[in-house]
């Protein structure tokens, strides 16, 4: 049978090592501890720095100078006038011819273009002939007849306004007329119309304005114009 060695007696046989190994520590430690220093604590010193111990360098101060400026322009060229004397001859003469103004020039005035009116007679040797009167006999009955019927066509083509009529406004309406050389009539207007009955008086005007084309009225047998003056009235009933 083998014999085991017990664990126990196998540390007891060791103590006496591990006593001086911690003994050895001990010591250590107490040594440290006995040459460890402390020192207060203030502002660390780097030392006093000598302003002699430093080389002064220097710095050159550089000025960079500006541009030096352009040449003034040279000076525009004098202009050397030449003083002559009054018995001095120029050369250069300017002549100046003498020119007279013809004063014989005829100016012409364009005369004015008048234009004449014909002229218009009330009376006439031959007056104006209505139509259907130029068998009536002599001038005057020729010139009665022509009136009668200028009258007698008024009076069938005349048409009373109503607004007149409603209104109860009558009167006489004065017109003149020209009979021209052509037999026309022409120039009618109102001499003097019934106040207020406008109406009254564009009627008539407008019915004057029709008188049918006459035989034209002759003065020393040249055709010329003749003027009338005719009533138109209105009368209510």
């Amino acid at each position: 049978m083998e014999t085991k060695k017990n664990p126990k007696a196998d540390l007891e046989n060791k103590r006496g090592l591990f006593f001086l190994v911690g003994l050895v520590l001990v010591l250590a430690v107490v040594l440290v501890a006995f040459e460890w220093k402390t020192y207060e604590k203030g502002p660390a010193s780097l030392g006093e720095l000598k302003v002699d111990d430093l080389e002064e360098e220097i710095i050159p101060i550089t000025q960079q100078k500006p541009p030096p400026p352009p040449p003034p322009p040279p000076p525009p060229p004098q202009e050397i006038l030449e003083i002559v004397e009054d018995d001095k001859e120029i050369e250069n003469e300017v002549e100046i011819e003498d020119v007279e103004a013809d004063m014989e020039t005829e100016i012409f005035e364009e005369p004015e273009e008048v234009i004449e009116e014909p002229e218009v007679f009330s009376v006439v040797e031959d007056m104006p002939v209505f139509p259907g009167c130029e068998d009536a006999g002599s001038a005057a009955e020729r010139d009665q007849c022509s009136q009668g019927k200028i009258f007698a066509y008024l009076a069938s083509n005349i048409k009373y306004p109503p607004m007149a009529k409603d209104a109860g406004i009558s009167g006489t309406v004065y017109i003149r007329f020209v009979v021209d050389e052509n037999g026309e009539v022409r120039d009618a207007e109102v001499l003097r119309g019934v106040a207020g009955g406008k109406s009254l008086d564009e009627e008539a005007l407008r019915v004057v304005k029709t008188l049918p084309k006459m035989k034209p009225g002759k003065q020393r047998g040249q055709a010329v114009r003749v003027q009338y003056n005719a009533p138109v009235r209105f009368n209510l009933r």
